[in-house]
Protein backbone atom coordinates (compact mmCIF):
# COMPACT_ATOMS: atom_id res chain seq x y z
CA UNK A 1 0.00 0.00 0.00
CA UNK A 2 1.38 3.55 -0.67
CA UNK A 3 0.30 7.04 0.47
CA UNK A 4 -0.51 9.38 -1.94
CA UNK A 5 -0.99 13.66 -1.15
CA UNK A 6 -3.85 14.70 -2.49
CA UNK A 7 -2.69 17.94 -4.05
CA UNK A 8 -0.33 15.39 -5.88
CA UNK A 9 -3.47 13.20 -7.48
CA UNK A 10 -3.60 14.63 -11.16
CA UNK A 11 -7.86 15.39 -11.28
CA UNK A 12 -10.59 13.31 -13.16
CA UNK A 13 -7.35 10.29 -12.86
CA UNK A 14 -8.21 6.62 -12.51
CA UNK A 15 -6.42 4.21 -9.76
CA UNK A 16 -5.65 1.05 -10.92
CA UNK A 17 -6.55 -0.26 -7.37
CA UNK A 18 -9.07 -0.03 -5.10
CA UNK A 19 -9.13 3.29 -2.64
CA UNK A 20 -8.78 2.94 0.76
CA UNK A 21 -9.31 6.23 3.52
CA UNK A 22 -7.01 6.02 6.49
CA UNK A 23 -7.23 2.43 6.46
CA UNK A 24 -10.87 1.54 7.19
CA UNK A 25 -13.19 2.86 4.47
CA UNK A 26 -13.20 2.07 0.87
CA UNK A 27 -13.14 5.24 -0.75
CA UNK A 28 -13.41 4.28 -4.72
CA UNK A 29 -13.22 1.57 -7.06
CA UNK A 30 -11.02 1.51 -9.89
CA UNK A 31 -13.70 2.78 -12.05
CA UNK A 32 -14.73 5.74 -9.99
CA UNK A 33 -12.61 9.03 -11.19
CA UNK A 34 -11.03 11.36 -8.88
CA UNK A 35 -12.54 14.51 -9.77
CA UNK A 36 -12.45 18.18 -8.14
CA UNK A 37 -15.80 16.95 -5.87
CA UNK A 38 -14.40 13.78 -4.27
CA UNK A 39 -11.03 16.22 -3.82
CA UNK A 40 -13.11 18.90 -2.22
CA UNK A 41 -15.20 16.62 0.40
CA UNK A 42 -11.76 15.09 1.34
CA UNK A 43 -10.31 18.69 1.96
CA UNK A 44 -13.51 19.53 4.01
CA UNK A 45 -12.73 15.92 6.07
CA UNK A 46 -9.47 17.99 6.81
CA UNK A 47 -8.01 14.54 4.74
CA UNK A 48 -4.59 15.04 4.22
CA UNK A 49 -3.77 11.65 1.73
CA UNK A 50 -5.66 8.26 0.81
CA UNK A 51 -4.09 4.61 0.70
CA UNK A 52 -4.30 2.56 -2.07
CA UNK A 53 -1.93 -0.73 -3.82
CA UNK A 54 -2.59 1.14 -6.90
CA UNK A 55 -1.75 4.38 -9.16
CA UNK A 56 -3.41 6.97 -10.92
CA UNK A 57 -4.20 6.90 -15.10
CA UNK A 58 -5.74 9.24 -17.18
CA UNK A 59 -8.03 6.66 -18.29
CA UNK A 60 -10.10 4.08 -16.31
CA UNK A 61 -8.10 1.21 -17.95
CA UNK A 62 -11.26 -1.48 -18.02
CA UNK A 63 -9.75 -3.67 -21.37
CA UNK A 64 -7.15 -4.02 -18.73
CA UNK A 65 -9.22 -5.59 -15.93
CA UNK A 66 -11.59 -7.78 -18.74
CA UNK A 67 -8.30 -9.46 -20.58
CA UNK A 68 -6.63 -10.08 -16.69
CA UNK A 69 -10.37 -12.03 -16.28
CA UNK A 70 -10.59 -13.20 -19.36
CA UNK A 71 -7.06 -15.01 -18.70
CA UNK A 72 -8.19 -15.74 -15.18
CA UNK A 73 -11.42 -17.38 -16.57
CA UNK A 74 -9.65 -19.28 -19.48
CA UNK A 75 -7.37 -20.84 -16.65
CA UNK A 76 -9.91 -22.40 -14.82
CA UNK A 77 -11.90 -23.85 -17.76
CA UNK A 78 -9.03 -25.45 -18.42
CA UNK A 79 -9.13 -27.42 -15.24
CA UNK A 80 -11.75 -30.08 -14.67
CA UNK A 81 -14.93 -30.80 -13.20
CA UNK A 82 -13.21 -32.60 -10.23
CA UNK A 83 -10.27 -29.91 -9.57
CA UNK A 84 -12.89 -27.57 -9.51
CA UNK A 85 -15.10 -29.55 -6.89
CA UNK A 86 -11.70 -29.98 -5.18
CA UNK A 87 -10.54 -26.18 -5.47
CA UNK A 88 -13.90 -25.30 -3.88
CA UNK A 89 -13.83 -27.39 -1.02
CA UNK A 90 -10.46 -26.18 -0.06
CA UNK A 91 -11.73 -22.31 -0.31
CA UNK A 92 -14.92 -23.24 1.77
CA UNK A 93 -13.16 -25.18 4.23
CA UNK A 94 -10.06 -22.52 4.13
CA UNK A 95 -12.98 -19.36 4.49
CA UNK A 96 -14.33 -21.50 7.38
CA UNK A 97 -11.60 -22.00 9.50
CA UNK A 98 -10.80 -18.29 8.90
CA UNK A 99 -14.05 -16.71 10.43
CA UNK A 100 -13.66 -19.23 13.62
CA UNK A 101 -10.49 -18.01 14.21
CA UNK A 102 -11.57 -14.20 13.51
CA UNK A 103 -14.94 -14.77 15.89
CA UNK A 104 -12.13 -16.39 18.27
CA UNK A 105 -9.87 -13.40 18.03
CA UNK A 106 -12.70 -10.83 18.47
CA UNK A 107 -13.73 -12.76 21.38
CA UNK A 108 -10.88 -13.12 23.10
CA UNK A 109 -8.72 -10.32 22.26
CA UNK A 110 -11.06 -7.84 21.19
CA UNK A 111 -9.72 -7.00 17.88
CA UNK A 112 -11.30 -6.19 14.31
CA UNK A 113 -9.61 -4.56 11.68
CA UNK A 114 -11.86 -3.64 9.06
CA UNK A 115 -9.42 -3.63 6.18
CA UNK A 116 -8.10 -7.05 6.99
CA UNK A 117 -11.71 -8.54 6.96
CA UNK A 118 -12.15 -6.78 3.62
CA UNK A 119 -8.97 -7.99 1.63
CA UNK A 120 -10.24 -11.52 2.69
CA UNK A 121 -13.19 -11.10 1.60
CA UNK A 122 -12.21 -9.29 -1.74
CA UNK A 123 -10.39 -12.39 -2.21
CA UNK A 124 -13.43 -14.57 -1.84
CA UNK A 125 -15.65 -12.78 -4.05
CA UNK A 126 -13.14 -13.04 -7.20
CA UNK A 127 -13.03 -16.84 -5.87
CA UNK A 128 -16.71 -17.11 -6.08
CA UNK A 129 -17.06 -15.00 -9.10
CA UNK A 130 -14.68 -18.13 -11.02
CA UNK A 131 -16.10 -21.12 -9.24
CA UNK A 132 -19.41 -20.34 -8.16
CA UNK A 133 -21.22 -22.77 -9.25
CA UNK A 134 -18.78 -25.31 -7.85
CA UNK A 135 -18.93 -23.58 -4.23
CA UNK A 136 -22.72 -24.12 -4.30
CA UNK A 137 -22.29 -27.78 -5.03
CA UNK A 138 -19.60 -28.00 -2.11
CA UNK A 139 -22.40 -26.09 0.34
CA UNK A 140 -24.79 -28.65 -0.51
CA UNK A 141 -22.86 -31.13 -0.33
CA UNK A 142 -21.12 -30.41 3.61
CA UNK A 143 -23.57 -29.71 6.47
CA UNK A 144 -22.32 -28.11 9.10
CA UNK A 145 -21.40 -30.32 11.94
CA UNK A 146 -23.12 -30.34 15.57
CA UNK A 147 -20.15 -29.48 16.91
CA UNK A 148 -19.40 -26.77 14.80
CA UNK A 149 -19.48 -23.22 15.37
CA UNK A 150 -23.25 -21.84 14.48
CA UNK A 151 -22.16 -18.50 14.11
CA UNK A 152 -19.21 -19.74 11.79
CA UNK A 153 -20.96 -21.61 9.61
CA UNK A 154 -23.76 -19.08 9.28
CA UNK A 155 -21.98 -16.73 8.23
CA UNK A 156 -19.85 -18.65 5.66
CA UNK A 157 -22.63 -19.79 4.07
CA UNK A 158 -24.75 -16.29 4.37
CA UNK A 159 -21.68 -14.25 3.16
CA UNK A 160 -21.16 -17.03 -0.45
CA UNK A 161 -25.14 -16.31 -1.04
CA UNK A 162 -25.27 -12.87 -0.66
CA UNK A 163 -22.11 -12.05 -2.45
CA UNK A 164 -23.95 -14.48 -5.52
CA UNK A 165 -26.85 -12.17 -5.13
CA UNK A 166 -24.43 -9.34 -5.35
CA UNK A 167 -22.94 -10.46 -8.72
CA UNK A 168 -26.57 -10.91 -9.82
CA UNK A 169 -27.56 -7.21 -8.99
CA UNK A 170 -23.63 -5.79 -10.43
CA UNK A 171 -22.48 -3.73 -7.91
CA UNK A 172 -19.46 -2.82 -8.21
CA UNK A 173 -16.18 -4.13 -6.61
CA UNK A 174 -16.21 -1.41 -3.58
CA UNK A 175 -20.06 -2.39 -2.73
CA UNK A 176 -19.54 -5.62 -3.37
CA UNK A 177 -16.59 -5.58 -0.79
CA UNK A 178 -18.76 -4.04 1.87
CA UNK A 179 -21.71 -6.32 0.86
CA UNK A 180 -19.31 -9.25 2.38
CA UNK A 181 -17.90 -7.72 5.02
CA UNK A 182 -21.36 -6.96 6.52
CA UNK A 183 -22.96 -10.61 5.51
CA UNK A 184 -19.71 -12.28 7.18
CA UNK A 185 -20.22 -10.22 10.62
CA UNK A 186 -23.77 -9.50 10.53
CA UNK A 187 -24.26 -11.72 14.17
CA UNK A 188 -21.01 -10.61 15.56
CA UNK A 189 -23.27 -9.01 18.00
CA UNK A 190 -24.35 -12.29 19.30
CA UNK A 191 -20.94 -12.68 21.21
CA UNK A 192 -22.20 -10.31 23.42
CA UNK A 193 -24.79 -12.55 24.67
CA UNK A 194 -24.09 -15.79 26.79
CA UNK A 195 -23.75 -18.79 25.01
CA UNK A 196 -26.09 -20.42 26.03
CA UNK A 197 -28.09 -18.38 24.45
CA UNK A 198 -27.22 -17.83 20.94
CA UNK A 199 -26.03 -22.08 20.77
CA UNK A 200 -28.53 -23.66 22.79
CA UNK A 201 -29.89 -26.33 21.21
CA UNK A 202 -33.34 -26.23 23.47
CA UNK A 203 -36.48 -23.85 23.71
CA UNK A 204 -35.53 -20.64 24.93
CA UNK A 205 -37.31 -18.72 27.16
CA UNK A 206 -39.25 -15.42 26.68
CA UNK A 207 -36.50 -13.62 28.57
CA UNK A 208 -33.70 -15.26 26.43
CA UNK A 209 -35.97 -14.96 22.97
CA UNK A 210 -36.03 -11.26 24.05
CA UNK A 211 -32.37 -10.71 24.49
CA UNK A 212 -31.77 -12.49 21.32
CA UNK A 213 -33.95 -10.05 19.58
CA UNK A 214 -31.27 -7.24 20.68
CA UNK A 215 -28.33 -8.76 18.33
CA UNK A 216 -28.85 -6.30 15.27
CA UNK A 217 -28.25 -3.37 17.68
CA UNK A 218 -25.38 -5.16 19.83
CA UNK A 219 -23.83 -6.20 15.79
CA UNK A 220 -24.10 -2.34 14.85
CA UNK A 221 -22.03 -1.06 17.96
CA UNK A 222 -19.59 -3.26 17.91
CA UNK A 223 -18.94 -2.53 14.30
CA UNK A 224 -19.00 1.25 14.87
CA UNK A 225 -17.08 0.43 17.60
CA UNK A 226 -13.95 -0.73 15.74
CA UNK A 227 -14.90 2.09 12.82
CA UNK A 228 -16.32 -0.31 10.48
CA UNK A 229 -17.84 1.87 7.43
CA UNK A 230 -20.96 3.24 7.95
CA UNK A 231 -22.81 1.40 5.45
CA UNK A 232 -21.52 -1.94 6.56
CA UNK A 233 -22.85 -1.09 10.44
CA UNK A 234 -26.17 -0.28 9.46
CA UNK A 235 -26.62 -3.39 7.49
CA UNK A 236 -25.63 -5.61 10.52
CA UNK A 237 -28.43 -3.23 12.53
CA UNK A 238 -31.17 -3.83 9.86
CA UNK A 239 -31.08 -7.32 8.60
CA UNK A 240 -33.88 -8.34 10.21
CA UNK A 241 -36.01 -6.00 9.33
CA UNK A 242 -38.66 -6.97 6.76
CA UNK A 243 -40.56 -4.96 3.39
CA UNK A 244 -43.70 -5.02 5.30
CA UNK A 245 -42.56 -3.74 8.51
CA UNK A 246 -43.02 -6.89 10.98
CA UNK A 247 -39.16 -6.96 11.55
CA UNK A 248 -36.67 -5.22 14.08
CA UNK A 249 -35.12 -3.92 15.83
CA UNK A 250 -36.99 -0.17 14.21
CA UNK A 251 -39.77 -2.11 12.48
CA UNK A 252 -38.79 -0.17 9.00
CA UNK A 253 -40.44 -0.54 6.19
CA UNK A 254 -39.02 -1.36 2.59
CA UNK A 255 -38.21 2.03 0.91
CA UNK A 256 -36.25 2.94 4.63
CA UNK A 257 -33.98 -0.32 4.84
CA UNK A 258 -30.53 -0.24 3.43
CA UNK A 259 -29.97 -2.65 0.47
CA UNK A 260 -27.06 -4.50 1.88
CA UNK A 261 -29.67 -5.60 4.90
CA UNK A 262 -32.14 -6.38 2.11
CA UNK A 263 -29.93 -8.85 0.67
CA UNK A 264 -28.30 -10.23 3.47
CA UNK A 265 -31.69 -10.71 4.87
CA UNK A 266 -32.69 -12.84 1.72
CA UNK A 267 -29.26 -14.73 2.43
CA UNK A 268 -29.73 -15.38 6.12
CA UNK A 269 -33.42 -16.62 5.32
CA UNK A 270 -32.10 -19.34 2.68
CA UNK A 271 -28.93 -20.76 4.42
CA UNK A 272 -31.22 -20.69 7.69
CA UNK A 273 -34.05 -22.52 5.63
CA UNK A 274 -31.78 -24.82 3.48
CA UNK A 275 -29.21 -25.61 6.51
CA UNK A 276 -29.88 -28.49 8.81
CA UNK A 277 -29.42 -27.19 12.33
CA UNK A 278 -29.45 -28.99 16.22
CA UNK A 279 -33.21 -28.25 16.63
CA UNK A 280 -34.32 -28.64 13.05
CA UNK A 281 -34.28 -30.73 9.85
CA UNK A 282 -33.32 -29.06 6.51
CA UNK A 283 -35.45 -28.30 3.59
CA UNK A 284 -34.51 -28.94 0.44
CA UNK A 285 -33.14 -25.91 -1.82
CA UNK A 286 -36.27 -26.09 -4.02
CA UNK A 287 -38.53 -26.05 -1.27
CA UNK A 288 -36.60 -22.91 0.89
CA UNK A 289 -36.74 -21.24 -2.75
CA UNK A 290 -39.95 -21.65 -2.79
CA UNK A 291 -41.02 -20.04 0.70
CA UNK A 292 -39.14 -17.38 -0.50
CA UNK A 293 -41.12 -16.59 -2.92
CA UNK A 294 -44.19 -17.13 -1.19
CA UNK A 295 -43.42 -14.34 1.52
CA UNK A 296 -41.97 -12.24 -2.01
CA UNK A 297 -43.50 -8.57 -1.82
CA UNK A 298 -44.76 -8.60 1.87
CA UNK A 299 -41.16 -9.95 3.71
CA UNK A 300 -38.25 -9.74 1.69
CA UNK A 301 -37.33 -7.00 -1.51
CA UNK A 302 -38.92 -8.60 -4.65
CA UNK A 303 -35.92 -7.62 -6.70
CA UNK A 304 -33.71 -9.31 -4.51
CA UNK A 305 -35.23 -12.47 -4.24
CA UNK A 306 -35.59 -12.53 -8.23
CA UNK A 307 -31.94 -12.06 -8.12
CA UNK A 308 -31.54 -15.04 -6.05
CA UNK A 309 -33.88 -17.04 -8.15
CA UNK A 310 -32.12 -15.77 -11.17
CA UNK A 311 -28.64 -17.02 -9.46
CA UNK A 312 -29.56 -20.22 -8.27
CA UNK A 313 -32.74 -21.07 -9.78
CA UNK A 314 -35.91 -22.22 -8.38
CA UNK A 315 -34.20 -25.69 -7.86
CA UNK A 316 -30.93 -24.38 -6.74
CA UNK A 317 -27.06 -25.70 -7.65
CA UNK A 318 -26.36 -28.54 -5.51
CA UNK A 319 -30.30 -29.68 -5.32
CA UNK A 320 -30.22 -33.52 -6.62
CA UNK A 321 -33.33 -34.08 -8.61
CA UNK A 322 -35.51 -36.69 -10.82
CA UNK A 323 -35.56 -36.11 -14.50
CA UNK A 324 -38.65 -37.18 -16.45
CA UNK A 325 -36.85 -39.65 -18.02
CA UNK A 326 -36.21 -41.36 -14.65
CA UNK A 327 -32.78 -40.60 -14.03
CA UNK A 328 -31.26 -39.06 -11.30
CA UNK A 329 -28.73 -35.98 -11.18
CA UNK A 330 -27.65 -32.52 -9.39
CA UNK A 331 -28.55 -29.00 -10.27
CA UNK A 332 -24.93 -27.78 -11.44
CA UNK A 333 -26.08 -24.55 -13.56
CA UNK A 334 -28.26 -22.19 -14.04
CA UNK A 335 -30.28 -20.60 -17.07
CA UNK A 336 -30.72 -16.71 -15.85
CA UNK A 337 -33.56 -16.38 -18.57
CA UNK A 338 -35.11 -19.57 -17.55
CA UNK A 339 -35.14 -19.77 -13.65
CA UNK A 340 -37.51 -23.11 -13.62
CA UNK A 341 -35.55 -24.62 -15.96
CA UNK A 342 -31.93 -25.28 -15.11
CA UNK A 343 -28.97 -27.66 -16.40
CA UNK A 344 -28.41 -31.06 -14.46
CA UNK A 345 -25.41 -33.39 -14.19
CA UNK A 346 -26.41 -37.04 -15.08
CA UNK A 347 -25.30 -38.83 -12.03
CA UNK A 348 -23.49 -41.64 -13.31
CA UNK A 349 -23.33 -40.96 -16.60
CA UNK A 350 -20.29 -39.87 -18.70
CA UNK A 351 -20.33 -38.48 -22.22
CA UNK A 352 -17.47 -40.31 -25.04
CA UNK A 353 -14.48 -37.56 -24.55
CA UNK A 354 -14.74 -38.88 -20.94
CA UNK A 355 -16.93 -35.71 -19.11
CA UNK A 356 -20.07 -35.63 -17.00
CA UNK A 357 -23.10 -35.82 -19.04
CA UNK A 358 -25.31 -32.72 -18.31
CA UNK A 359 -28.99 -31.89 -19.45
CA UNK A 360 -30.24 -29.07 -19.98
CA UNK A 361 -33.64 -28.99 -18.85
CA UNK A 362 -37.21 -27.34 -20.09
CA UNK A 363 -40.74 -27.15 -20.50
CA UNK A 364 -41.21 -28.99 -23.50
CA UNK A 365 -38.11 -31.82 -23.35
CA UNK A 366 -37.17 -33.53 -20.14
CA UNK A 367 -37.68 -31.26 -17.03
CA UNK A 368 -37.41 -32.23 -13.31
CA UNK A 369 -40.01 -33.85 -11.59
CA UNK A 370 -39.23 -33.36 -8.00
CA UNK A 371 -35.78 -33.32 -5.48
CA UNK A 372 -34.52 -36.44 -4.24
CA UNK A 373 -33.55 -36.79 -0.63
CA UNK A 374 -30.23 -38.05 0.18
CA UNK A 375 -31.23 -41.96 1.43
CA UNK A 376 -32.77 -41.76 -2.42
CA UNK A 377 -28.94 -40.74 -4.05
CA UNK A 378 -26.79 -43.12 -1.70
CA UNK A 379 -25.56 -40.67 -0.14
Amino acid sequence: MRHYVLEEIPLNSYFSKTVYLDNQFILAAPETPFDGQLLKALQDWNFKEILTAGEPRKEYAAEEVDALEEQELTQVSLLSDGDKIKRAEEFYTAFQKYVETLLTEVAIKNTLVFKEVADKVKTACDIIREDRRFIMRVMRNIEPSPDENYLASHAVRSTIIAIIIGFTLKLVSHRLIELGVAALLHEIGMMKLPPQVYLSRRSLTPQERKAILTHPVLSFNVLKSFDFPLAVSVAALEHHERENGSGYPQKLTGDKISLYAKIIAVACSYEALSTKRPHKEAKDGYTGMLELLKNEGRQYDETVVRALVFSLSIYPIGLYVLLSNAKKGQVVDVIPEKPKYPIVQILGELTPDGKNKVQETSQEGIHIVRPLTREEIGN
